[in-house]
């Protein structure tokens, strides 16, 4: 899946750099060279990853309106490109990237990768996959029912009974993952439920092979998309 970034920049020589960069990272490039419009194409879309020149005239108001206005505060990482001016007012506390021009691609592509892997990290916490699978669930003193999972992401999931069940407190889930044979057995408690039979579950305990092969499988969908 195609991600997208914003350049806030003139400096044309720099910009081919980056675009070549994130091309090969797959992430598209939108170029803005006024940061005025830069803002407010901000207000209006969401981007993944924003990369400003401080070199550029009216950088400094645009990254401290980012800031008084809370947008900093969204993990979308911010990468601070040229000058240091602009990285000490807004580096190490602000937790962003940054690199002094001129690009070195070597720090350019291990800057971008990492501000594409912390993307993707934050993606993949919240993805929720949709999917029909049955699944076992076992409730109060033992109680056991079955049902369907419809959705599945690395926090939790969402379940539908055939009726409605007066179920409250922790539960253990088994279910095996779609086209593999990978057995997830996990601990959990209900989050929320309907008159419909749908119900939220919120993992709580899950041992460490199976949550690492949970989030393989989730990261495998989200690129199949």
């Amino acid at each position: 899946m195609t991600l997208s970034s914003m350049v806030v920049s003139r400096d044309w020589q720099e910009i081919s750099v980056l675009e070549c960069i994130l091309g090969g990272l797959h992430i598209d490039v939108e170029v803005e060279s006024e940061p005025a419009r830069a803002l407010t194409k901000l207000t209006k879309s969401k981007v993944d990853a924003l990369i400003v020149d401080c070199d550029l005239k009216g950088s400094q108001n645009f990254l401290r309106h980012l800031q008084e206005n809370g947008r900093h505060s969204n993990p979308i990482p911010l990468v601070i490109l040229g000058g240091s001016h602009g990285q000490n007012e807004f580096g190490e506390k602000d937790a962003i990237f940054s690199f002094e021009k001129p690009i070195s691609v070597e720090q350019a592509v291990r800057t971008l990768s990492a501000a594409r892997n912390l993307i993707l990290d934050g993606r993949l916490r919240y993805q929720r996959q949709a999917l029909e699978v049955p699944i076992s669930v076992t409730y109060g003193v033992k109680k056991r029912v079955q049902a369907q999972l419809t959705n599945l992401s690395q926090g939790g999931m969402g379940i539908r009974f055939k009726r409605g069940l007066e179920m409250r407190g922790p539960v253990r889930v088994c279910f095996e993952l779609p086209k593999t044979k990978l057995a997830v057995k996990a601990a959990g408690e209900i989050a929320w439920t309907d008159q419909l039979g749908n119900t939220g579950v919120r993992f709580v305990q899950m041992n460490k092979r199976t949550a690492q092969d949970l989030q393989l499988w989730l990261a495998q969908q989200y690129f199949r998309e």
